[in-house]
């Protein structure tokens, strides 16, 4: 019997899911692995496999296949309809962007990673400039015909590749909700935490040493060490396909939390790629949600779990083992007032839960100003320096803890940023589903043991791939539509010790 139109989707989907993964692979490999000389070589390789990813899905043989399909549609299951919905998703988005267009793109954002980070190593915002002036126009373009294609202004037209169904309107009201509250709060926060003495952490921590408590977390966590793997970035970063996923963290010798947050946050993604439906992995359906799910993933993982008090004492023997270390600023009341601390950081990765969101407004700020050309290129370092002075009161002594400290710019990934604060935002509203339902979560994760906690996840958010809306999916994980006032409960609760 010959294969139906949908069947034979699938068989295509397929290939296009091994070209994914070796591009993730290829991603991997220039932030970890790659000599630095070799940048340009990596950008005609990556512009090789994306253009030859982008023929395929925009061939016409995919849009008779998919209009047969859908003409047929009325034999296909539910999984394999929303599996349909995601194919024709996807093959819209790339039948707007031409094939140079991605090339180019991929050229371009090849070499900008490169000058990145040497422009990081030298402090010196000029080196990367021009190349981030020849991203924007590239991804201006880019949004432009997106918009044009899926009659929506071009910056909705980035979000929705990143969190598909979330609008820049959605945004702004969440941002209002919070922008109303969280400032005050903060303030109060600051206020309150002032007369908490804090002694100082002494001494150096090995890179080795806190691989391997990291390792010994994500192991219990259960990230499978024999599919995925742990390595050093200049920024944290989560990359691969389920089945074989890569996450990177940054250890600071100084400061012993930095690698374990940032990999704990790495982590969040991982077991979110890692629980997609297996039956569906190298389809559409069987991949994540978008982004702005992705990072409650990560949110929840790093921001709320790792830094609760149930963790903390699971926590603090294995930094005293791991270490070596003794003393009041090692026991574990000390360890979770650390985690706590709120403060005007410079460094959004760094941030508490207070200040997180208003790292994530100045970009979502300045990333439209820039895609709209209200804000030139040239002048992006004084802007953001002019901004971080007005949010947090200080301004950075460098690009390392300023305009440069996050890649996601000399990516391309335009649209990015606003998951970040949609991921806190559904984390909170996703942990308070979980201690409501999860009897003894606390207990279970004082002792180190997270299988309840991602049962949950699995059975509420992951094991869902593709197949809903990013809005109903929330809904119907916790029965209430997506919006600010569980995070706004939560750090009320947790910081100031009061009801919302």
């Amino acid at each position: 019997m010959s294969a139906t139109p949908y069947q034979q989707l699938e068989a295509e989907w397929r290939r296009l899911h091994a070209f994914r993964g070796a591009l993730s692979l290829l991603r991997w490999d220039a932030a970890v692995m790659m000599p630095r000389g070799s940048a340009d070589v990596r950008g005609e390789q990556v512009a090789a496999l994306e253009t030859e990813h982008h023929a395929l899905l925009t061939a016409p043989k995919i849009t008779r296949l998919l209009d047969r399909a859908q003409a047929n549609a009325a034999g296909l299951e539910d999984w394999q309809l929303a599996n349909l919905r995601e194919m024709r998703r996807q093959r819209d988005h790339a039948i707007a962007t031409p094939v140079m267009l991605i090339s180019r793109l991929a050229r371009a954002t090849a070499r900008a990673e490169s000058h990145w980070m040497e422009a990081r190593r030298q402090n010196n915002y000029a080196l990367f400039a021009p190349h981030l002036e020849e991203v924007v126009l590239l991804v201006r373009d880019k949004a432009a015909l997106l918009g044009q294609a899926l009659n929506l202004p071009p910056y909705d037209a980035l979000v929705d590749e990143y969190s598909p169904g979330i609008t820049t309107a959605d945004i702004d009201a969440i941002f209002r909700s919070l922008s109303r509250k969280l400032p005050t709060m903060t303030r109060e926060v600051i206020a309150a935490q002032a007369d908490q003495e804090q002694p100082p952490l002494s001494g150096r921590f090995a890179a080795g040493k806190q691989r391997a408590l990291v390792v010994e977390v994500m192991k219990a966590i259960g990230f499978p060490f024999d599919r995925g793997r742990l390595d050093e970035s200049e920024h944290p970063f989560t990359e691969g396909v389920s089945g074989d996923i890569r996450i990177t963290t940054r250890f600071d010798a100084a400061d012993p939390f930095t690698g374990l947050l940032g990999a704990l946050h790495e982590t969040g993604h991982a077991m979110y790629d890692l629980g997609m439906p297996q039956a569906w992995r190298d389809q559409p359906v069987g991949r994540d949600r978008g982004m702005a799910l992705e990072e409650s993933q990560s949110l929840l993982l790093e921001m709320i779990v790792g830094r609760s008090r149930a963790f903390v004492k699971y926590l603090q023997p294995l930094l005293v083992r791991h270490f070596v270390v003794s003393g009041p600023e090692w026991e574990l009341e000390a360890i979770y007032k650390r985690l706590n601390r709120v403060t005007r950081g410079l460094i959004r990765v760094d941030a508490d839960e207070m200040s997180y969101p208003l790292h994530v407004l100045q970009r979502y700020d300045i990333e439209r100003q820039l895609l709209s050309g209200q804000l030139a290129v040239r002048d992006l370092q004084q802007v953001w320096d002019v901004g971080m002075e007005q949010r947090f009161g200080a301004r950075p002594a460098g690009v390392t803890d300023g305009c440069l400290q996050d890649i996601h710019w000399a990516l391309g990934s335009f649209g990015y940023f606003p998951s970040y604060v949609l991921g806190a935002v559904i984390a909170a509203q996703l942990w308070e589903s979980l201690r409501a339902q999860v009897e003894g979560l606390d207990g279970q994760l004082a002792r180190g043991e997270f299988g309840g906690l991602f049962d949950w996840l699995r059975e509420h958010v992951h094991g869902f791939g593709a197949k809903l809306p990013v809005k109903e999916l929330v809904k119907q994980a916790t029965g209430h539509a997506l919006g600010a006032n569980a995070l706004l409960r939560y750090l009320e609760s947790k910081y100031l010790e009061r009801k919302a």
